[in-house]
């Protein structure tokens, strides 16, 4: 098997896990979901976004010159973004751009 059939193979399994693994919730509770389904379901995006920001935030240096500013002024951005505009994508990429900034122009 050659190098290029190879990885096209591994592609469409992955591809096939992938879709196998989206669809799979919706073949098993075809009539009716459980209430820990929705309670999860309800609970999980809060949590998982807790534990990014948390993930994101752990490297900070706050006992030393710049201390967290250009991470406090992002994650400000991204707040103010999503409250104001409803949308995750701009408050993303916006709060992504202006660190980016901050760390290369301001704080460098």
């Amino acid at each position: 098997m050659s190098a290029s059939s190879h990885a096209a193979v591994l592609v469409a399994v992955m591809s096939a896990v992938t879709v196998l693994l989206r669809f799979l919730p919706f073949w098993v509770f075809r009539k009716k979901v459980p209430a820990y389904i929705t309670y999860l379901g309800k609970v999980l995006p809060a949590a998982i976004i807790g534990m990014l920001v948390i993930y994101c935030l752990k490297d900070t240096v706050i006992t030393a010159a710049p201390f967290g500013a250009p991470e406090l002024i992002a994650a400000a951005l991204v707040i103010l973004l999503q409250a104001w505009k409803r949308n995750a994508l701009l408050s993303i990429l916006g709060g992504t751009a202006v660190y980016m900034l901050l760390v290369q122009l301001v704080f460098a």
